[in-house]
């Protein structure tokens, strides 16, 4: 009799199923590989991704940026233009009468924030209410403020040659003073208040005013005597005197006025309005230089080519006390001269006493001209050095154009 065999459970049938069956391990293998490609390609992607996404988000923030820029731009684009007045006086704490520039005045309040305002001050108020409600910065209706020198003059004494004699007259009369103003009280006298240079045309005038300014360390304030000539009635004059009163706020410092003979020339008992305005101007100078209120610790330096039309009372003592003449340098100030200015050039065989001697009447400006045209000369032949030739070729050349210059104010 035959035994009948059980059959065995559905589990012990898959076991058996999954023993027989046999996985190669080659298969195994190249499926972890094609796994492991798949991981680094998306880890590569991922950071694909992450970068792109940094850089959007840098333009962004730039785009950002410049959004707010524009915004903030157009907002202030927005807002209403200030009008410029200047207070006549307070009234209280919270009220003042103002005067525009056209001369109307009005009565005003003052915003909170508006602290410690007095007569003279300028102030900015709105359009629609008059009122006021900054104030500002300077003190005048006329930007005086362009006049200060702001970065400080780099030339100093070392660089001047040929006027000792000069140098040691401004030394006492504007550095000294400023330097050691104790020393004036003891000796018990008044420093003169101001120096005026004259003399031919480049001759070093302004320089010797730069340099003076760079050893005091004061505030320089440049004025050329035509922009003390304004176009209206008046504002000559209350230029000349925001000047003075910037120059006594920022002391110490030392007032510059090149070409004053287009400001102080003689006057005439007769002339045009426009004379008329610059004689008002002028008279203003004069009151300030020499007037109720005292300069202290501001210096006056006027330079000049024509002396002999400037009107006496701005060259009498008590004003431009000193009279400096800076004429053309002799041969040993040309030798000077010439050291200075070929200190940096590279020289072969250059005797400069010899081209000072060659080089009579030659101003300060017109020996810095001859050293660069010489530098030139030796550039247009290829050459990295100087010989005395390109000098005997420069000497010529300037002189034959000043020759030309004085031909032409001769012959108009």
């Amino acid at each position: 009799m035959a035994v009948m065999e059980q059959p065995s459970s559905p589990v012990q049938a898959e076991k058996k199923v999954l023993y027989s069956e046999t996985i190669p391990i080659q298969d195994v293998d190249a499926d972890n590989h094609s796994l492991v490609e798949s991981i680094e390609r998306l880890e590569q992607e991922n950071r694909m991704i992450s970068h792109t996404l940094s850089k959007l988000e840098e333009e962004s923030g730039l785009l950002r940026e410049l959004f707010n820029n524009a915004n903030r731009e157009l907002a202030s684009m927005k807002k209403p233009a200030l009008l410029v007045a200047e207070v006549v006086n307070c009234q209280g704490e919270n009220k003042a009468i103002i005067k525009l520039p056209n001369g109307n005045r009005f009565f005003c309040h003052i915003a909170q924030e508006v602290k410690e305002l007095q007569s003279g001050d300028c102030v900015l108020i709105d359009q629609k209410t008059l009122n006021v409600v900054e104030k500002a910065a300077i003190a005048t209706s006329l930007d005086v403020e362009k006049f200060i020198i702001l970065e400080k003059p780099t030339e100093s004494w070392e660089m001047i040659g040929g006027l000792s004699k000069e140098i040691e007259e401004i030394t006492e009369v504007i550095e000294l003073p400023l330097k050691k103003p104790k020393l004036f009280e003891k000796v018990g006298i008044q420093p003169p208040k101001g120096i005026l240079l004259h003399g031919p045309p480049g001759t070093g005038k302004t320089l010797l005013a730069k340099a003076v300014a760079k050893s005091t360390e004061a505030t320089f304030i440049e004025v050329v005597g035509s922009e003390l000539v304004q176009k209206f009635i008046g504002e000559g004059a209350k230029l000349v005197k925001d000047i003075f009163n910037l120059a006594k706020s920022k002391a110490p410092a030392i007032i510059f006025i090149d070409e004053i003979d287009a400001v102080a020339a003689l006057r005439m008992e007769h002339g045009l309005s426009g004379e008329r305005e610059v004689n008002r101007t002028f008279m203003q100078l004069l009151a300030e230089i020499d007037g109720f209120d005292n300069l202290g610790n501001v210096k006056v330096i006027a330079a000049t080519n024509r002396i002999d039309i400037l009107d006496n009372a701005i060259i009498r003592p008590g004003r431009l006390d000193r009279l400096i003449e800076v004429n053309l340098p002799d041969e040993q100030g040309r030798t000077e001269i010439l050291k200075i200015h070929t200190k940096n050039m590279n020289l072969r065989k250059v005797k400069l006493k010899e081209l000072a001697a060659e080089m009579v009447d030659f101003s300060g400006a017109d020996i810095k001209a001859v050293c660069t045209e010489a530098g030139y000369c030796a550039i247009r032949e290829q050459r990295e050095y100087v010989t005395p030739q390109d000098f005997r070729q420069a000497i010529e050349k300037v002189r034959c154009e000043c020759d030309e210059e004085e031909g032409e104010e001769l012959f108009g």
